[in-house]
């Protein structure tokens, strides 16, 4: 074994050539493809020195046997820190060999909304607190939790230290260093309320790079986690019971927000994303009902509600954002297993480009898939005047709680 490890950590710098660990979301929008090439550059200076590459998307659920061809195109490159050396991981979006992006590809829509002129002058930035937990390989049970059984009551876990408290605390470290050796922006982790359930922060990242952090994140702890033999679970809620679920807070501000007066425009970006919650919760995440349940830290996924310093609610603003009248708020609904390329382009898309009071937006986009699509004109259909009544209601709602989805 110890022959295979001086292979696997061989330097190859001496064959002046890079290897490329092309990177992809699979077609499930959560699973984490990868292949590596040889490229003849000893080392990558720039993205257009990676060319693009295909891959069998019959055998990833995204394309069909008869026309199998999926073509990456890099669009992120950070160092490796499994080969080390000047051997990168490259962060790619999927293709049709004509140039569309495949259904999967949630980065083109979102690069569209970051491009815009007034969503780039604004200048957003991001910061997504993953939250995550970790299994035992044979029976997908928390680490450290006995089996068929459970752990002492929450409490002593949330940043706890000890052997009865944190398990897992090297894979977490050897993906805190593997991170920072990759270039990708971690700024911190924690061990969370349930045990065996951890977390790291990326940012602040501007835009559309705020996804491919968070993707080049992910692939690195989970290859961290096969090579220890752990599973890794972004679900939403893997117990059910009194235990905290995970999420992936995203924390937010624009340039307007960060300035004197700030404050105001993210009371006014709030509100919008009230508006707009069944839209944006309808985007967040796979299972994300079980998790919003209005207990263990949680809004209930059935009404919006903002508030200061309170994490129970579906935006918290800080303490000191209040205080100084300016910085930023954090969007607590996401949950642990949601793309970042359509949360934080949502985001952006709702509270500087979304203009309400101007009535000119796409109702099923905001109302629900399965509304008529219509827009408020000079003349308007009863179809128009049912929504603009239900817009209104709303709006003349609480500040802090805004109902839009009906309770089953």
């Amino acid at each position: 074994m110890s022959r295979l490890t001086d292979l696997v950590d061989l330097d190859i710098s001496c064959s002046k050539k890079v290897i490329a660990e092309y990177i992809w979301i699979g077609g499930s929008g959560m699973d984490l493809r990868s292949k590596a090439r040889t490229l003849d550059v000893p080392k990558v200076e720039d993205l257009k020195q990676i060319p693009k590459w295909n891959f069998d998307g019959s055998s990833t659920g995204q394309a069909p046997g008869e026309d199998s061809e999926v073509i990456l195109y890099p669009q992120a490159k950070f160092n490796d820190p499994f080969r080390r050396g000047n051997n990168i991981l490259v962060i790619c979006d999927a293709y049709t060999p004509t140039g569309e992006p495949i259904p999967s590809n949630k980065r083109a829509a979102a690069a569209k909304i970051f491009s815009h002129p007034d969503v780039a002058k604004e200048e957003t930035w991001y910061g997504i607190e993953q939250e995550y937990t970790l299994l035992q390989k044979d029976v997908k049970w928390p680490l450290g939790w006995p089996i068929n059984g459970y752990p002492g009551a929450q409490g002593p876990y949330y940043c706890g230290t000890g052997a009865d408290k944190a398990w897992g605390r090297d894979i977490v470290n050897a993906h805190y260093k593997a991170c920072l050796y990759a270039g990708v922006k971690i700024s911190g982790i924690n061990g969370e309320v349930m045990p065996g359930q951890w977390e790291f922060q990326v940012g602040p990242v501007e835009g559309i790079s705020a996804g491919d952090q968070l993707w080049a994140a992910r692939y690195i702890l989970e290859r961290i986690t096969e090579i220890a033999g752990v599973v890794l679970s972004f679900d939403p809620k893997p117990i059910e019971g009194d235990w905290n679920g995970a999420g992936a807070h995203t924390n937010y501000s624009t340039k307007s927000m960060r300035e004197e007066g700030g404050y105001e425009v993210i009371k006014s970006a709030i509100e919008k994303l009230g508006l707009r919650h069944k839209e944006h919760i309808s985007a967040y995440g796979e299972g994300n009902e079980r998790r919003l349940t209005g207990r263990h830290e949680t809004a209930t996924i059935h009404s919006f509600s903002w508030g200061v310093a309170n994490r129970g609610a579906s935006v918290r603003v800080g303490r000191d954002t209040e205080k100084d009248g300016k910085g930023y708020f954090e969007d607590r609904r996401p949950a642990s297993n949601m793309d970042p390329y359509i949360v934080t382009s949502m985001i952006a898309e709702t509270t500087i480009l979304y203009k309400p009071g101007k009535f000119s937006f796409d109702f099923p986009r905001v109302f629900g898939a399965h509304s008529s699509r219509c827009r408020v004109r000079d003349t308007f259909s009863s179809c128009n005047k049912f929504f603009l009544f239900l817009l209104l209601q709303s709006r003349k709602a609480s500040s802090h709680v805004i109902d839009l989805i009906p309770r089953k």
